[in-house]
Formats: C-alpha cells, sequence, structure tokens
C-alpha cells in the first residue's frame, strides 16, 4: 500500500466538515477558554479520524459504483491501487483509535460519535439507496458533529441552530445531487453510480434547493435575533451578518447547478468567492460573540 494513495482513502480534505466540531466555542464565546480550546481541539482529531474510518470503509462498499464515475473511478479503491481488504482494515483501526478516544471527553461525547459512525457505516451499507433519506442522513451527521462539539466543551446547542443546521446541511445535499446529475449525463451511467439518482430529477431537486434554502435562511435569522441568543453574545449585532448568509447560499447553489465542482468540499476550498464570504463572515462570528 502506497502511502500517497493511502492519503487520498483518508481523504484529508474532508476533514473541513468536521469544522462542526469546534462551531460551538465561538458561539458559546470561549475561543479564549483554554480548556475550551483544547477538548475542542481532541473532538476534531477523533471526528477526522471516525470520518476518515466512515470514507475507507463506504470506498470499500462503492467500489463497483465509483468506477462508472468520470472522477471517483480515480479513488484508490476503485483504481485497484489499494485491495479491498486493505481498506476495511484501514477503517476498521481508524474507528477503534477514534471511538476509544472518545472516552477522554464523556461519555456524551462518546455517545455522539459512536451514533454518527454508526449511522455513517448504515449510510454506506444501505440508508444511501432511499431517495430524500439520503440526503437527510448526510445532513444528521453534521448535526451530531456540532452537538458533539458541544457536549466537548459542555455546553447546550440552541434549538433554532440545531435546525439552521440541519435545513443548511439539506441544501448543501441537493445541490451536490443536483452537480451530481450534471457530471453525469448519461442517466443509465448516473443511475449505475447512485440508485437514488433515478428518483432525482433537475425539476425536484430545484425546488427542494429553493425549499431548503429557504428554510435555513428562516432558521438562521430565528436564531441570530432569539432572546438566549442575544442573552448570550450580549448583543443582537449577528444578525448583521445575514447579509453574508444570503451571499454564500446563492453563490453554493450557482456553482453546484452549473457542475463546476466535485461536491460542496471543492466549492469550499477552491471556489474563491465563496470561500471569501465564509472566511468574512466566520471572523464577524468570532468577533461578534467574543469581544
Amino acid at each position: 500500500m502506497k502511502l500517497p494513495a493511502l492519503i487520498r482513502l483518508l481523504r484529508p480534505a474532508h476533514w473541513v466538515k468536521n469544522g462542526a466540531v469546534v462551531l460551538p466555542i465561538i458561539f458559546a464565546g470561549r475561543i479564549f477558554d483554554a480548556g475550551a480550546i483544547l477538548s475542542a481541539a481532541e473532538g476534531f482529531v477523533i471526528f477526522c479520524l471516525l470520518s476518515s474510518a466512515v470514507y475507507a470503509i463506504n470506498d470499500c462498499f462503492d467500489a463497483e459504483e465509483d468506477r462508472h464515475h468520470p472522477r471517483k473511478r480515480f479513488r484508490p479503491i476503485a483504481s485497484g491501487q489499494i485491495s479491498q481488504k486493505a481498506g476495511l482494515l484501514t477503517g476498521g483501526l481508524l474507528a477503534v483509535l477514534g471511538l476509544g478516544l472518545s472516552f477522554l471527553l464523556g461519555t456524551a461525547f462518546l455517545v455522539f460519535s459512536a451514533c454518527y459512525f454508526f449511522m455513517q457505516l448504515l449510510y454506506s451499507a444501505k440508508l444511501k439507496s432511499f431517495v430524500l433519506l439520503d440526503v437527510i442522513i448526510i445532513a444528521l451527521g453534521f448535526v451530531l458533529r456540532a452537538s458533539a462539539g458541544a457536549e466537548a466543551i459542555s455546553v447546550a446547542i440552541s434549538p433554532w441552530l440545531f435546525v439552521c443546521m440541519f435545513t443548511l446541511c439539506l441544501f448543501m445535499g441537493f445541490c451536490k445531487r443536483y452537480s451530481e446529475m450534471v457530471a453525469i449525463e448519461d442517466s443509465e451511467k448516473r443511475n449505475s453510480h447512485r440508485s437514488t439518482m433515478q428518483h432525482y430529477t433537475p425539476n425536484l431537486l430545484t425546488h427542494l434547493i429553493t425549499l431548503s434554502a429557504s428554510l435555513a435562511l428562516m432558521a438562521f435569522l430565528a436564531w441570530s435575533t432569539s432572546p438566549e441568543t442575544i442573552a448570550r453574545i450580549g448583543s443582537e449585532r449577528l444578525v448583521y451578518t445575514f447579509p453574508l448568509i444570503v451571499y454564500g447560499t446563492f453563490r453554493f447553489a450557482l456553482v453546484s447547478m452549473r457542475g463546476k465542482y466535485e461536491g460542496p468540499v471543492d466549492i469550499v476550498l477552491k471556489d474563491i468567492p465563496f470561500t471569501v464570504s465564509v472566511a468574512i463572515w466566520c471572523l464577524l462570528a468570532i468577533f461578534l460573540c467574543n469581544f
């Protein structure tokens, strides 16, 4: 097993998704709390181990389907650079290590991390075959990340923030399905790659993207203007970042529906206008919630 292939199997670029684990420390106003920073960092590392374990195992399950995809056919297992046996062994070792380390952050964190891992395994094995549920499971994965991060630093997540994150991730998931539809023009190849794609149509996905984006934007407004949030950060100014949220949402939909990038991670890392808008919003959120 060659090291470059192993690194690609673990998908370190996708660790950016685990940023959801550290979001609670920002909104709780505890970025200067050394103990909270250490716990959040530990949680981030643990979820990187668990998510890489899921990617390795998932690639073993999806090897045959990935060979029909114009981009995914180059993945280490689909291309034959790493055997399925080696992929399963790698995933198993990372899972044991990640779940073992979860004990360090308490029982509640362990429960959330275990739920995340086993839900993702169920997704890879079966749940991804159910239309709509496939995207809902992905969105729940981000909610579990954030919930685990909140438990790591012993804070509670606002229900509105929960709804905002869930609907925003639904939006991103449906955008990804649309980009997959654009990337694979041949319907037979598209359906052989992902069985649920035969149930999605451009019109349906457009409606789902519009609905989930609207719900996410309304949830952000409800969260940022709620008395609980205003009391926690000591200001109502967070709502003034709403234009950046709107721009980022619209930009994400635009580039996804053009099929320019492989998925959300590519958009986050490679689409400069979107990345800049996210970076500015994060800096403003850090300032408004902690100063």
